[in-house]
């Protein structure tokens, strides 16, 4: 029997939508979010979909208050606190508990190439300065370092920190994650790799962290509900839909590219404008209508599985 835990499920890193004027959008903060909710879903604001480096202070602000007070009975929020500031962090870290998070997430700051003893002495100080639950954040692909998991191993078992998520691509990390911390009842693993989400949950993986969640969280729910169901051929149907859905807007982009693009695909579904913060911005308009076309077909090609845009 699979250990029940505290932080588990799909919980999605979401876009920061942005108005015209480049201040949050919160209608499309609510049609988000609601629709995660409906597919049992939960947000994670402020993280690396969500441009979290490029917001001010105020806006991120604004979007803490708005998604605590879209929070459910029965469900919760997560809020990432990356950043180079420690003092910054640990202010933004606060505010994120006191409205109601359920916890936070750090990566290593991104400015300087740090020791593994400094990476050691940055998390222990900041999970005892935010004096909460703390989820230690692995991305290579921003801050240009990996956590070793020795590291992460030792750091779990320090009273704040209660799990971490993991966007590194590599199959013998992943393996090794599941080995450490599948059966440990107070420390979870999200996977920030979608393409092993299916692989992931099947081998004793706690939760998904999927961008595609923003244009289609029903793929993960239904992807969790065949796990459970031990339904393994199901399981990896879905996480056919998920490659080919994050195929569509990511292949031959970069990161931020891929962001702008699942905005657009975001727009199309009626949930928020593309508008992106500097120094992001649009892509060219033949690729734009490009991602569109493919995404048409897409849905076409597997009309039964994913809701359609309602261009609200």
């Amino acid at each position: 029997m699979k250990i029940q835990k505290k932080y588990k499920g799909t919980v999605v890193p979401l876009v920061t939508p942005l108005t015209a004027r480049y201040e949050l959008d919160e209608g499309a903060v609510e049609r988000i979010v609601h629709n995660l909710y409906n597919n049992e879903a939960m947000p994670f604001i402020l993280g690396t979909t969500g441009e979290s480096a490029s917001l001010p202070a105020a806006l991120k602000q604004s979007f803490i208050k708005k998604t605590a007070a879209l929070k459910q009975a029965g469900t919760d929020f997560y809020v990432g606190i990356s950043g180079n500031c420690f003092e910054e962090s640990v202010e933004l870290a606060k505010t994120s508990l006191d409205a109601g998070a359920a916890a936070v997430a750090a990566t290593l700051p991104t400015y300087y190439h740090l020791s593994e003893e400094q990476m050691k002495d940055y998390f222990v100080s900041l999970a005892e300065a935010v004096n909460g639950p703390l989820i230690i954040y692995n991305i290579p692909a921003t801050t240009h370092m990996s956590i070793p998991l020795e590291l992460i191993e030792e750091l779990s078992y320090h009273e704040h920190i209660v799990g971490t998520k993991d966007s590194e691509r590599n199959d013998g990390r992943l393996e090794r994650s599941l080995e450490l911390w599948s059966k440990r009842e107070d420390f979870s693993h999200f996977l920030g790799w979608a393409a092993k989400s299916a692989y992931a949950l099947l081998n004793g993986g706690d939760g998904l962290i999927p961008s595609t969640g923003n244009v289609a969280p029903e793929i993960y729910c239904e992807m969790t509900k065949a796990v459970v169901a031990g339904d393994t051929e199901k399981a990896y149907y879905y996480q056919h839909l998920s490659d080919t859905l994050g195929n569509v807007y990511q292949s031959g982009r970069t990161l931020g590219e891929s962001l702008r693009a699942l905005k657009v695909l975001m727009q199309e579904n009626g949930l928020c404008e593309a508008h992106m913060m500097s120094p992001l911005g649009a892509l060219h308009e033949r690729d734009e209508q490009n991602l569109i076309k493919a995404y048409y077909q897409l849905l076409q090609q597997e009309s039964t599985a994913f809701k359609q845009p309602t261009h609200a």
